[in-house]
């Protein structure tokens, strides 16, 4: 086993996925309301298994052949972020929420699995750095040889995987601060202001 190709994929990878985005905001969410986020912390984890692999074997190549494949997942990816973000500006301006005390906590109505995944896939899937960014771990990865490649794989994966497993299950810790309505709305307004930033950059550049 080469430790050191691990050790080196994993800063890597915690370097590129521990950043302020659509992806680990949701993900911050849904974790401090308890909802779902064992099976968000696997769709995140299982993306990056599939998409980093498949930069691994080349196929970020697509994107040299069919440029144009960037400008959909960009138009896309930055209406998705609208919605999203002017949704989240909405709930702040409502107000209301909070979590309640007790091993239960949740927030009411809660959302359901499937409208939860779907979000994450959307974030995930919909976002034109993330094919920068496997392009570029592809080549990386190329570059430590037919085997070695596996190995700085094998810590990507391993970074994708710890990162969003504190993300998502260490959130919880901060339920205590979020009883509080006010907070709610603080954390929505500021995850609205992070998305409609995100749409503009995708438009812009």
């Amino acid at each position: 086993m080469s430790l050191p190709l691990v050790a080196t994929g994993f800063a890597t990878g915690i370097g590129l996925i521990a950043a302020v985005g659509a992806q680990n905001a949701y993900l911050l969410r849904r974790g401090l309301l308890r909802e779902h986020v064992g099976t968000l912390v696997a769709v995140c984890a299982i993306s990056d298994l599939f998409l980093i692999g498949g930069a691994v074997l080349g196929v970020g190549v697509v994107l040299t052949w069919w440029p144009p494949l960037l400008d959909i997942v960009r138009w896309g990816g930055a209406a998705f972020l609208v919605v999203y973000g002017l949704s989240c500006f909405w709930r702040a301006i409502r107000g209301g929420e909070s979590l309640t005390a007790g091993p239960t906590e949740a927030l009411r109505p809660t959302v359901s699995l499937r409208r939860a995944v779907l979000t994450m896939l959307g974030f995930t899937w919909l976002n034109p750095h993330l094919y920068l960014d496997i392009v570029i771990l592809g080549g990386l990865a190329n570059g430590y040889g037919e085997v070695g490649r596996w190995w700085y794989y094998a810590g990507l994966c391993l970074a994708s995987a710890t990162w969003f497993s504190l993300l998502g299950f260490g959130s919880a810790k901060l339920a205590p601060l979020f009883a509080r309505p006010r907070s709610w709305q603080v954390l929505d307004t500021l995850i609205g202001v992070v998305m409609i930033a995100l749409a503009a950059g995708l438009v812009l550049h």
